[in-house]
C-alpha cells in the first residue's frame, strides 16, 4: 500500500508537539510527506535534510517561511491542490487545513488532529481584538474571511473517514465543531519513537 503524510508547514520554527507526531509517524511508517511549505528539507540540522517533501504554490510566497498564516484566506485552496491520487492511505496531521485534502473514494483518509482550527472557532474573538483590521471595513471583510473559513473547515471535516484525537479535550473539541467522533492517541512525550508507540499501532 502507498501512504501519503500531509501536514500544514515544515520549518526551523515549528517544533512543537503536531511536528513530534509527523516524526513519530514516519519513523515506522514508509509514507511520502506533503506540507503547505517545506524549509526543513534543506534545513542540515533537520532529520528532514535531503528528504522529497512535496509541496504548494505558497511555497514561492514572499516570507512563508517566516510564517505561511499571514495567508490565511489561501491556505484551503493551497491544501486542496496537492494531488494525492496515486495513494491508498492518506494520513492528515492537521491543526489547520491539511486534512481538508482532496481524496477519492477509494483512499482511506486518517486525520490526527492535533485541534480544529482555532483561528476559525474558539480564538475567533481574540483574532480580531489583538488585529488592527477589527473595525470598520476591513474588520468586516475579516469576518467574512472566518465565516468562509469556518465553513471550509466544517465540510472539509466530511473529505475525513476517521478521525484520531491528541486528547479527551481535542476529541471534544472536534465533536463541537464537527459533529465527528474521535479516538484519543496521545502523541508521543519525546522526539524519538518508542517501540511501544500507541501512534504506532493504530497503522500496523
Amino acid at each position: 500500500m502507498k501512504y501519503a503524510l500531509v501536514h500544514e508547514w515544515l520549518t526551523p520554527q515549528a517544533t512543537g508537539g503536531s511536528e513530534l507526531v509527523v516524526r513519530e509517524i514516519l519513523s515506522f511508517l514508509n509514507a511520502d510527506l506533503y506540507a503547505l511549505i517545506d524549509f526543513e528539507s534543506s534545513n542540515p540540522d533537520s532529520y528532514l535534510y535531503q528528504r522529497q517533501i512535496g509541496t504548494t504554490f505558497l511555497q514561492h510566497f514572499p516570507f512563508a517561511r517566516s510564517g505561511v498564516q499571514k495567508y490565511l484566506p489561501l491556505l484551503p485552496l493551497a491544501i486542496e491542490q496537492l494531488d494525492l491520487r496515486p495513494y491508498d492511505v492518506i494520513i492528515s496531521s492537521s491543526h489547520a487545513v491539511a486534512k481538508g485534502v482532496l481524496s477519492a473514494p477509494h483512499q482511506l483518509h486518517v486525520c490526527y488532529c492535533h485541534t480544529p482550527m482555532r483561528y476559525a472557532w474558539d480564538l475567533t474573538f481574540e483574532y480580531l481584538e489583538s488585529s488592527f483590521l477589527g473595525g470598520g471595513l476591513p474588520g468586516f471583510v475579516v469576518r467574512y474571511l472566518l465565516h468562509y473559513l469556518r465553513q471550509w473547515d466544517f465540510l472539509s471535516a466530511n473529505r475525513v473517514d476517521f478521525f484520531i484525537a491528541n486528547s479527551q479535550h481535542t476529541a471534544r473539541r472536534i465533536w463541537r465543531c464537527y459533529r465527528r467522533r474521535a479516538q484519543v492517541i496521545y502523541p508521543p512525550s519525546t522526539s524519538i519513537a518508542l517501540p511501544s508507540s500507541p501512534i504506532k499501532k493504530i497503522f500496523i
